[in-house]
């Protein structure tokens, strides 16, 4: 009964660090700002930190079923 909310949290942060990653991946590449009003290196830096604390919580809640 209790892996199911567990399946959905991991998936959650699994889909939202992956989706953050390949997206600040293709502006970084693009050479198009990630964030405005903020210098490029601390806005790519601060959005990879964010999607790969996302998608270790995601793995995290997928090993605790």
């Amino acid at each position: 009964m209790e892996s199911g909310p567990a399946i959905f949290t991991g998936m959650v942060f699994a889909l939202f660090g992956g989706g953050l990653l390949v997206w600040t991946a293709v502006r970084v590449r693009q050479r198009q700002p990630v964030a405005h009003g903020v210098s490029p290196v601390a806005s790519a830096t601060v959005a990879t930190l964010v999607a790969v604390v996302a998608l270790a919580g995601g793995a995290w809640c997928l090993t605790r079923l």
